[in-house]
């Protein structure tokens, strides 16, 4: 059997739907480094998130009744993850560019293995040691300032802290998967996100900005989107496989660099190799092999007897 023989290059719908959430998804990018031109981070997080709890509480009110103290655990300590990831994120969307920022971000994939060793002692197999590798080298080629390679600057750290926030959030869902109900904890986790991103202001020494047209516009569109990105995922994936769903997120960061690209951003030659090599090394952390299947000994038998 050929490498590439195991995997199916058919689409489904449940497949199409991902791929297009994935395309406007990376378009979000800019959107947010348009929304910290007029907020702080943290306000934009909470505001945004706030916005995307009040769109699942509305559509989901009903399931709302009987929330367990294991979906509030969990919703909390989702929440508190995806707070700090996208908080981050949106930080560090203040020095560096929209493209920058998704590969960056995109380095998520090939930590959750190296945190699972880390925190949960699971130790990585030989494609997610790999594809770690190839992840750490596009990070050092895409985001070293001005030509240094061995240098990063805040705007890139602040974004790989986020990625790695953003890979505990990973973890923590799956530690999860299957013992709660989706709506419950999906709403509880955003107004957790929101909450911990306002209360966040106060350290930071953040206030909040005057009103804005263009502040609530965005807020209120992603979101929205992100409900809708949270509940197409959750019914997509039931049919997906993580690996073949996690292929299909990696068009993100690509996205990203195509909207980016539009809107006048340009990156060095050293950067985009640094680009592919974050893609490789996040497709490769997730591929498996199939282990030869022996024949059982029975079997043997069986067919030597007849």
């Amino acid at each position: 059997m050929s490498f590439l023989s195991r995997y199916s290059f058919s689409v489904k719908p449940q497949e199409a739907l991902l791929i297009l959430i994935t395309m406007f998804w990376g378009g979000t990018f800019l959107a947010v480094q348009y929304a910290v031109t007029l907020s702080g981070p943290f306000f934009f997080v909470g505001l945004r998130f706030a916005m995307a709890a009040l769109a699942v509480a509305l559509l989901s009110w009903r399931s709302l009744r009987g929330v367990t103290r294991l979906e509030l655990k969990a919703g909390v300590a989702i929440g508190v993850a995806i707070a700090f990831g996208y908080s981050l994120q949106t930080w560090g969307l203040q020095s560096i560019t929209s493209s920058k920022s998704a590969f960056i971000t995109a380095m998520y994939v090939p930590l959750v293995p190296l945190l699972q060793w880390l925190c949960l002692g699971r130790m990585p197999g030989l494609m997610s040691c790999l594809g770690i590798v190839l992840a750490f080298i596009g990070l050092v080629l895409l985001a070293g300032p001005e030509g240094n390679l061995l240098a990063l600057g805040a705007g890139e750290i602040i974004t790989l802290l986020g990625a790695v926030a953003i890979a505990a959030e990973i973890i923590l869902i799956s530690a999860w998967a299957g013992k709660v109900d989706v709506r419950r904890v999906t709403v509880i986790q955003l107004a957790t996100a929101s909450l911990v991103a306002f209360f966040a202001m106060i350290p930071a020494g953040e206030s909040v900005p005057p009103f804005s047209p263009g502040l609530l516009g965005v807020a209120l569109g992603l979101g929205i989107f992100s409900a809708i990105i949270q509940v197409v995922m959750n019914w997509a994936q039931r049919s997906v496989s993580p690996t073949r769903a996690t292929v299909i997120y990696t068009g993100e960061p690509v996205w990203a660099g195509v909207f980016g690209r539009m809107a006048g951003e340009r990156l060095p030659v050293l950067a985009l190799l640094g680009a592919a090599f974050i893609l490789v090394g996040v497709m490769v952390s997730e591929l498996k092999f199939k282990k030869k299947s022996t024949p059982q000994p029975e079997a043997d038998n069986a067919a030597a007897q007849e």
